[in-house]
């Protein structure tokens, strides 16, 4: 026997749901995650370290916080691929959605670049002063977050005019790069000796510039489709003054036309 409409109906509810669900166990993962690596301590270590002296002076209660961050962060990000898969899958991309999904990449990621460049990842090397074992620095967390205020305000604003601003290559190799970045940081840190000339600070130097480099470079895109639409739209309106018909609209969409923005591949959202 078939089982009742409400009961089907229901069970279709909460599959529409469960993209939306998943965002907000992200956005708590996010808190968690910022919260833990406020715990973490500063650490002393040799320039030539011996077993022991791995660890420093972060601890064992340290290193087991950076460990379970790094893997909050893996698990939040995993969720962050699988929400945007449902939401496709169920045709269920929904205005909460495209609000919340990219409020809690920016939370989780930014957060942890913030974190990042705090005292909590900052040594002490005897002779050396002190040096900062996960290489970001201030200047790199401002600009990740003016790229991501200066994409978040040309895509409000061209979405409203209908204008599609979906996510480009470079954005989401931006997204993969920074969820990489970021738990492989956290785990050289708690388990290696990222000091002066070593392997792991090597590796997290290159980390850490290629993902900054990315992101930067992520903004120019955005801006030159902005342009182009302003120029275009532009032309259109001296096209008109001038008693001209007005030029056939480019790809980029038709100015105050609402049309509905594509839904982005790798999620609900652009990167």
């Amino acid at each position: 026997m078939a089982p009742p409409k409400n009961i089907m109906q229901t069970r279709a509810d909460s599959r529409v749901h469960l993209p939306n669900l998943l965002t907000i166990g992200r956005v708590l993962l996010a808190v968690v995650f910022v919260v833990l690596l406020s715990f973490v301590r500063s650490r002393s270590m040799s320039v030539e370290p011996t077993l022991s002296d791995k660890l420093g002076d972060l601890s064992h209660a340290s290193t087991t916080i950076l460990v379970i961050a790094a893997s909050i962060f893996i698990i939040a990000a995993l969720t962050d691929a699988l929400d945007g898969h449902l939401a496709r899958k169920l045709n269920a991309i929904t205005r909460f959605g495209r609000i919340m999904d990219p409020f809690a990449d920016k939370l989780l990621v930014l957060g942890a670049f913030v974190m990042l460049a705090g005292p909590g990842f900052t040594s002490r090397v005897p002779g050396q002063g002190s040096i900062q074992v996960s290489m970001v620095a201030g200047w790199m967390v401002v600009a990740m977050i003016g790229r991501e205020l200066l994409v978040t305000t040309i895509r409000g604003v061209y979405e409203g005019e209908g204008v599609d601003f979906s996510a480009i290559g470079i954005g989401k190799l931006k997204m993969i790069l920074q969820s990489v970045t970021v738990p492989v940081v956290l785990l050289l840190v708690a388990l290696g000796h990222p000091g002066p000339d070593s392997p792991e600070r090597t590796i997290i130097a290159l980390l850490v510039w290629a993902t900054v480099i990315v992101t930067i470079l992520s903004v120019f895109p955005y801006i030159a489709r902005a342009a182009k639409h302003t120029l275009d739209e532009q032309a259109k309106m001296l096209e008109v003054m001038r008693g001209k018909k007005p030029r056939k609209p480019t790809q980029t969409g038709i100015p105050g036309a609402k049309q509905r923005p594509k839904a982005n591949k790798g999620g609900q959202h652009a990167r």
